[in-house]
C-alpha cells in the first residue's frame, strides 16, 4: 500500500462517537422538580416585596410548556445528532438511560403529594403568604402537576414498550396520576397496529380540528383498550372482571394513589385532582393530534394496510424538546422499532417534518384556523398534492375533494 493509500484510509476512520446529551437527558427531571423551583421563587419574590407577583409562578407548568420550550427550541434550533450502527447495542444496553427516566417517577409522586399540601394548607407564612394559596394560584399549580402527569404519561410510554416487567409495573404507576392506566394498553396494542389509519382513535385526521378529536380520542381509546383487554381474556378462559385484567389493575393503582390523598389531606383536594389528570391527559392527546394528523397508510392489493413506514408520522428534531420529551419527536423511528430506547432513536429520512418542534405546535393546535394554515398545505406536499392519500375527516370529505377539484 502507498503511503498516500495509508494517509487517505487513515483520513476516512470515523472519529469516536460521543452521545453529546448524554448528561443533557437530566434536564428531564425539570418537568417533576419545576414546584419545588417555584417555591423557591415565590418565597424569594415575597421576601423582596413583590408579592403580588409572586403568584404567578404557580402556574410554572403552562408557562413552561407554552412560553419557555418553545423559545428555547427557536434558539437551539435542531437536534442533529443520530448515533450511528455500531453503537446501537452499546447505548440500548447502558442502564444509565433508563435510570435517567425511573428517577422521573419519585418526583412525580412527590410533586404530587407537596401540591396536596399546598391546595389545603391555611398558614404559609413561611413562604411570605397571609393563610393560604388563594383559588387562581390553586388552579395555577393544578395545571402545573397537570404538566408533571402529562410528561409523566410519555415517560410511561418509554417504559411501557420494554419488555422488563419492571418498567411495565413502572409505566402504570406514572399512568396513576392522570387516572389514563388504560393507555398502557391500547398504545401499545391498538394505536401501534392501527396508526395512521381511519380506524385508530388516536391518529388525527385531515380537516379535523382538535376539540372534535380530543373526544373522540380519548373516548376511543377507552373502548379501545378495553375491548382489547377482553378480548385476551377470553382467549385465556377469562371474564374481564378480574384483577388480572390490564385495564382494571392500572385503574386500581389510580383508585388507590387518589383515595390516600383524599384520606390524608381531605376530600378538598378532588376538584384539584381531577383538574389536573384532565389536563395532564389532554396534553398527551394534543401530542397525539399533531403526531400522524392527515397522515394515511395505503391498502394494497390485498385490502390491507401497507406496513408503517416513517412516512406516516410527523417529526420534529429539535434538541430541547427531543430532552424534554425522551426523543419522542423521533417518531417514526419509534413506530418502525417500538420497543427502541429512547436514547438509540433516530431522525429518519422520508419522515415528514413539523415546522417547529413538539412544544410550540401545542399551543398552534389550540386554534384551528391557525393549524389548518400551517398544516394543511404540508400534507398536500408530503403527499406530491394528491388529496385522495390524505386520512381525511369523514364528515368533511366531499367538501375537501370538491375544494380540492376532486369529484
Amino acid at each position: 500500500m502507498t503511503t498516500s493509500r495509508i494517509e487517505e484510509s487513515k483520513d476516512s476512520a470515523p472519529p469516536q462517537w460521543r452521545d453529546r446529551k448524554r448528561y443533557l437527558w437530566l434536564f428531564g427531571l425539570v418537568a417533576p422538580t419545576a414546584i419545588f423551583l417555584t417555591t423557591v421563587l415565590v418565597w424569594g419574590f415575597n421576601q423582596l416585596g413583590w408579592d403580588a407577583v409572586a403568584p404567578v409562578w404557580w402556574w410554572i407548568g403552562p408557562l413552561l410548556v407554552y412560553v419557555l420550550l418553545p423559545i428555547l427550541d427557536r434558539f437551539f434550533g435542531p437536534d442533529g445528532q443520530n448515533p450511528p450502527d455500531e453503537v446501537m447495542e452499546m447505548l440500548e444496553n447502558d442502564k444509565y438511560y433508563r435510570y435517567c427516566t425511573y428517577a422521573y417517577i419519585p418526583f412525580q409522586l412527590l410533586s404530587l403529594v407537596y401540591a396536596c399540601y399546598l391546595w389545603t394548607a391555611t398558614d404559609l407564612s413561611w413562604l411570605g403568604i397571609d393563610g393560604g394559596l388563594g383559588l387562581i394560584s390553586k388552579i395555577g399549580l393544578a395545571l402545573s402537576i397537570g404538566v408533571i402527569g402529562g410528561v409523566g404519561i410519555n415517560t410511561a410510554h418509554e417504559l411501557g414498550h420494554k419488555k422488563d416487567e419492571l418498567e411495565r409495573w413502572l409505566s402504570k404507576v406514572t399512568l396513576a396520576q392522570t387516572f389514563y392506566g388504560h393507555f398502557y394498553i391500547e398504545h401499545n396494542r391498538g394505536h401501534h397496529v392501527r396508526v395512521a389509519t381511519p380506524e385508530d382513535p388516536a391518529s388525527a385526521r385531515f380537516a379535523e380540528s382538535f376539540w372534535t378529536f380530543l373526544p373522540r380520542s380519548v373516548w376511543g381509546s377507552l373502548r379501545s383498550s378495553w375491548e382489547l383487554e377482553k378480548a385476551r381474556l377470553e382467549r385465556l378462559g377469562k371474564r374481564p372482571w378480574t384483577i388480572h385484567n390490564d385495564v382494571l389493575n392500572a385503574w386500581l393503582m389510580s383508585v388507590v394513589l387518589w383515595g390516600v390523598l383524599v384520606a390524608v389531606f381531605g376530600p378538598v383536594v378532588l376538584p384539584f385532582l381531577v383538574l389536573q389528570g384532565v389536563y395532564g391527559f389532554c396534553l398527551l392527546e394534543t401530542v397525539n393530534y399533531l403526531e400522524h394528523y392527515g397522515l394515511l397508510r395505503q391498502k394494497t392489493a390485498a385490502g390491507r394496510y401497507e406496513r408503517c413506514t416513517p412516512q406516516h408520522s410527523w417529526n420534529s428534531d429539535h434538541i430541547v424538546t427531543n430532552i424534554f420529551l425522551y426523543h419522542l419527536q423521533r417518531h417514526s423511528d419509534h413506530h418502525a422499532n417500538p420497543t427502541r430506547r429512547y436514547q438509540i432513536l433516530r431522525s429518519m429520512d422520508g419522515a415528514p417534518n413539523l415546522p417547529s418542534g413538539y412544544a410550540s405546535m401545542i399551543g398552534l393546535a389550540y386554534f384551528p384556523p391557525l393549524w389548518r394554515r400551517v398544516m394543511d398545505h404540508r400534507v398536500l406536499e408530503h403527499y406530491s398534492g394528491d388529496i385522495t392519500r390524505v386520512n381525511i375527516q369523514p364528515r368533511k370529505r366531499a367538501r375537501v375533494l370538491a375544494q380540492y377539484g376532486v369529484r
